[in-house]
């Protein structure tokens, strides 16, 4: 046989060979992939609702730590210093006298307007209390009342000299009248007259009772006082 022959009998075989080959090339390409599996399915997380009973039990536990609830709060120990002072304020004058706070370098007390002279003696004199610093005065047009402060010190003792004591009282709002402390404190004597002249307390034994500050031809009230009002506001 030729080669000639033998060539023409090969290419029937190789285009039939070629045809099948691209028929499966075609068939594998359409042919879908297989489905993979689907991907396990990851369960809800849903929150639980407490029930009514729950919070309200949750809501008071919170609010109350402990079945006697939250411990009261205790106010600090006053000053040893301090404390001693008014000791010994007390022992004099029992219950003629209030303590109304003792902090570090610091006491008020609160007394009648009757007692105010004895006590400001006895603290010059017993406990070295010699000079008054300043006074003045705060209106409390709801209790009806004004109160008289005089801050005391002391020249004469080394280990009061950082201390201040308040003494105070108080006087009717409608008839304002106190015992001057002029005759105790000479250093008393413009502080009450401010106080005459901006309140309207008038210390009785005081020899000046008269304003330096307002206008002489002031008709007001006292400007002090909290209902003063400037005209036109």
């Amino acid at each position: 046989m030729s080669t000639n022959n033998k060539e023409e009998i090969n290419k029937p075989a190789a285009s039939s060979q070629s045809k099948d080959s691209t028929s499966t090339t075609n068939d594998a390409t359409n042919k879908p992939p297989p489905s993979s599996p689907p991907p396990p399915s990851q369960p809800k997380m849903v929150a639980a609702k407490p029930s009514p009973t729950s919070a309200a039990s949750t809501t008071a536990s919170v609010a109350k730590p402990g079945a006697g609830g939250s411990p009261a709060k205790t106010q600090p120990e006053p000053p040893p210093f301090e404390k001693g002072l008014a000791e010994q304020i007390r022992n004099k004058f029992g219950d003629l006298v209030k303590v109304v706070f003792i902090k570090p370098l610091r006491i008020k007390i609160l007394v009648e307007p009757q007692d105010i002279v004895a006590v400001a003696s006895f603290l010059r004199d017993s406990m070295g209390f010699d000079h008054a610093e300043s006074a003045g005065g705060t209106d409390y047009p709801k209790d009806n009342q004004i109160e008289v402060i005089y801050h005391l010190g002391s020249y004469s003792r080394e280990e009061l000299a950082a201390h201040i004591l308040w003494l105070t009282t108080r006087t009717d709002r409608d008839d304002a009248r106190l015992p001057t402390l002029i005759n105790i404190y000479k250093s008393v004597e413009y502080h009450e007259r401010e106080c005459y002249e901006m309140l309207g307390v008038y210390f009785d034994g005081h020899p000046r009772n008269e304003r330096f500050l307002l206008p002489e031809d002031w008709a007001d009230i006292p400007p002090l006082r909290k209902d003063f009002r400037i005209k036109g506001r």
